[in-house]
């Protein structure tokens, strides 16, 4: 292929581009055209000479990753089969085994098997660590391993799985999986009721809705509504859940783009379920775009409290592109402000420190808004909470145990050591605490804080130099320090991780629907939000409605 044909393919296209996207693609068309020339050229050079045969899918793939990885994280390439999980996550249905599963080395962790769906009536359990699917081995199989559960409904698999040292065998039959938006709704009170809003999958906004009006028959005057953990989804359905509590034509977001077209104002359309009940939102640093669209939107439009964690800052918003063969582009197009004018964004992706990681605003820094009856809100990234909880906020050393399954792991062993806890709250005293410690000592845990990683590093630097025995014994008295230091901390914060296995428990035993009703008994965020509602004064004072 001559130079001339490539210019005469590739230039046409670009210069169509332009006419869309403005000025400033436009400056750079030279520029642009000359580097995607430079990279074919290469290409196909790289591909030709090599000494070895090369997968040009996979290098392919990789490059294009690689591009993308210097961006924001949002702003991702899908092959084909990538396609495929994207749209599962924006509809919510799809047929499969009805666990959240992770990949760790040859293995397939099963994190949470759903109730009543096909892994939990095969009867495999969290902590369960598949090996083989079919004929398939997973030491053998470096690809994305939950494809090999995608097949038609009723399709029968069998798999091969560790539970506690020993290999068992079973047999999931597929059924057609539909993830809820709204996994659990209840009351807390006679007067109170509660919704956990999970995602916002095309179905958020109607199970948000059914749920409301269900509560309502049944007596609830106010509502909590928990978007704790919520990582977001479809923009529309934020503004549709903002809709069922203010009334039509409210605007509830709108994003900021270089390109005009992308600019836009989100409005509701719909009549409201209730425009007066009492409503309190809960979030926390989990609580991720959408969740930060609806906790921002009606903060501003003074129509909620808000009690947690700061969220997390995620308002960058994206738009799949569809590319040719099946692949697609996620891009990330514009930002997202909340009616006051604050851009939900925390991290910019624009300036990154030395070590490659995004900076953040600093609290001095940040910028005053008006809520519509003149509260002052903040930016910053995230929402601010109007009452924000100090138990929200996890420590480091907790933080570390979740990153790297010692809570997990021990709520496994835990659960084969107790097996007739059935619907009972497991009682976790200061004995049990002592015996996580203890497991975590046999199991040689490794909290993998960044003065451990450094002294493991350094450890490994001496022995390639071969120094190691002449600071072996100093080595040895800097790990036992720091071990006795990781102790303390563990119990410095033995009721924040006693919480979190406890909570870990409960799901082995009664799936999330029991830790739902276990947190309306005993989770203190909810406690603080019905004591808000409660006072009525307190409430108003927050939303200046006195």
């Amino acid at each position: 292929m001559t130079s001339l044909f490539k210019k005469k393919h590739i230039i046409p296209f670009v210069a169509s581009a332009f006419l869309f996207v403005g000025v400033s693609f436009k400056d750079d068309f030279f520029e642009i055209a000359k580097q995607i020339e430079i990279f074919t050229t290469l290409f196909k050079e790289l591909n030709k000479n090599y000494v070895d045969e090369t997968n040009p899918s996979d290098l392919m793939d990789k490059a294009i990753k690689g591009m993308l990885v210097s961006l924001d994280p949002y702003t991702v390439y899908f092959n084909e089969q990538d396609v495929v999980k994207f749209k599962i996550n924006n509809t919510g249905e799809y047929t499969g085994i009805g666990a959240s599963i992770t990949r760790k080395d040859d293995k397939l962790i099963i994190r949470e098997p759903y109730k009543n769906f096909p892994a939990d009536k095969a009867g495999l359990k969290a902590g369960d660590e598949i090996i083989q699917i079919g004929d398939v081995l997973l030491s053998d199989f470096k690809d994305d391993a939950s494809q090999l559960f995608r097949g038609a409904k009723n399709t029968k698999v069998d798999v091969k799985y560790t539970r506690q040292g020993k290999i068992n065998t079973t047999q999931i039959v597929l059924d057609e999986v539909a993830i809820k938006s709204v996994p659990f709704f209840g009351k807390i009170d006679a007067k109170t009721g509660y919704i956990v809003l999970s995602r916002f999958n095309n179905k958020a906004s109607l199970e948000t809705k059914e749920a409301l009006e269900q509560l309502k028959r049944e007596g609830a005057e106010r509502i909590v509504l928990d978007l704790r953990g919520n990582p977001g989804g479809l923009l529309n359905e934020a503004v549709n859940v903002c809709n069922l509590f203010v009334p039509k034509n409210e605007t509830i977001v709108t994003t900021k783009s270089k390109i005009e077209k992308h600019n836009s104002t989100y409005k509701t359309s719909r009549d409201p379920i209730d425009t007066e009940i009492p409503l309190v939102i809960l979030v926390n640093g989990k609580s991720a775009s959408a969740s930060e669209i609806v906790s921002g939107a009606l903060q501003d439009l003074d129509r909620a409290v808000i009690i947690g964690g700061r969220s997390f800052g995620k308002g960058l918003v994206q738009r799949p592109v569809e590319l040719t063969y099946g692949t697609q582009l996620k891009v990330t197009i514009s930002r997202y402000y909340t009616p006051s004018g604050r851009c939900i964004q925390a991290l910019d992706y624009t300036h990154k420190d030395k070590n490659g990681i995004a900076t953040k605003t600093e609290a001095k820094n940040f910028n005053a808004f008006k809520t519509r009856k003149g509260r002052a809100v903040y930016d910053g990234g995230g929402i601010q909470p109007d009452i924000e909880l100090e138990e929200t906020k996890l420590s480091p050393i907790t933080d570390a145990l979740i990153k790297n399954d010692g809570i997990f792991n021990y709520a496994t062993t835990y659960y084969y050591k107790n097996p007739s806890i059935g619907n009972q709250i497991p009682l976790f005293s200061d004995a049990g605490f002592l015996d996580f410690k203890q497991f975590l000592k046999d199991q040689k845990f490794s909290f993998d804080t960044e003065t451990e990683l450094a002294l493991k590093n350094t450890l490994a630097v001496a022995k390639k130099e071969k120094i190691d025995e002449s600071i072996n014994s100093e080595y040895q008295n800097l790990l036992t320090a720091l071990q006795k230091s990781e102790d303390k901390l563990l119990d410095k914060n033995k009721q924040e991780i006693t919480n979190l296995i406890v909570d870990e428990i409960i799901k082995r035993y009664q799936y999330q629907e029991g830790l739902y009703q276990y947190y309306l008994q005993k989770n203190s965020e909810i406690k603080k939000a019905v004591e808000v509602l409660n006072s009525g004064s307190e409430y108003k004072e927050i939303l200046k409605m006195q």
